[in-house]
């Protein structure tokens, strides 16, 4: 329980952020039958809801696959959280640097449709997405969906009790970063974009990508890696 509040409340550090951000112009002028305020806080509540089910889930159901978050779990148990967090400062080093490629390579061939969007006054600060993109998303859809996925998997699979073998390891982070690229499609639609082919193509290959390496990276070596790696991403992209 102690892991899974905590988990819970630095996730909603970047839900909070995020739900602080101005709404684009394409969203504030619209005629609404609700008042604004109340869309927002129930957008709100919808997310601290999600993210509870994910942390809590992902909480329970992780160590039966051999999913670990070591740097919390140290936190928790009272004990310094460096010497968990040590090993895996070098591989999220790297994630960061191949995820950056990835998002930086579909960015130079990104439709017009994307282009629209992008240059919509939706732009969240590097803050934002480090804080949501690289916490909450990774305990939404890591911690929360990839774990559901391998255990899910391994039952059907391998029976009560087995532990996941590499194949279905891969076929779990394949899934969840396929969910990934699928969750950034209504954001096109909603901030004026088309989903013609390319588009489609585009957002869920490129994030299935960036998705995989994350997921691979909270496979071997822990839930903060992918945290870390997801966030350098970002960082790396705006020094870009």
């Amino acid at each position: 329980m102690r892991l899974g509040l905590l988990l819970w409340l630095v996730g909603m550090v970047g839900v909070l952020v995020f739900a602080l951000l101005p709404l684009p112009h394409q969203l504030v002028d619209r005629p609404l039958r609700i008042p604004l305020w109340v869309i927002q806080a129930l957008g709100l509540a919808q997310t601290s809801l999600t993210l509870a089910v994910a942390v809590a889930l992902g909480t329970r159901l992780a160590p039966s696959v051999g999913l670990r978050a070591p740097a919390f779990e140290a936190l928790v148990a009272w004990r310094w959280p460096g010497r968990a967090l040590l090993p895996q400062i070098v591989p999220a080093l790297a994630g960061g640097v191949l995820c950056a490629a990835v998002l930086l390579l579909f960015a130079r061939r990104s439709p017009s449709e994307i282009d629209t969007v992008a240059a919509s006054a939706f732009d969240p600060s590097l803050l934002v997405r480090v804080l949501y993109g690289g916490i909450t998303e990774e305990l939404l859809l890591r911690w929360g969906v990839m774990t559901v996925l391998l255990w899910l998997l391994t039952r059907l699979v391998r029976g009560r009790d087995a532990t996941p073998g590499r194949v279905l390891v891969a076929l779990a982070v394949l899934l969840s970063a396929l969910l990934f690229g699928l969750g950034h499609l209504p954001t096109v639609v909603a901030f004026g974009g088309e989903l013609t082919r390319g588009v489609v193509l585009h957002v869920i290959g490129g994030n299935t990508l960036f998705g995989s390496v994350v997921g691979v990276l909270f496979w071997r070596y822990g839930l903060e890696a992918a945290m870390l790696a997801h966030a350098l991403a970002h960082v790396f992209m705006f020094a870009l």
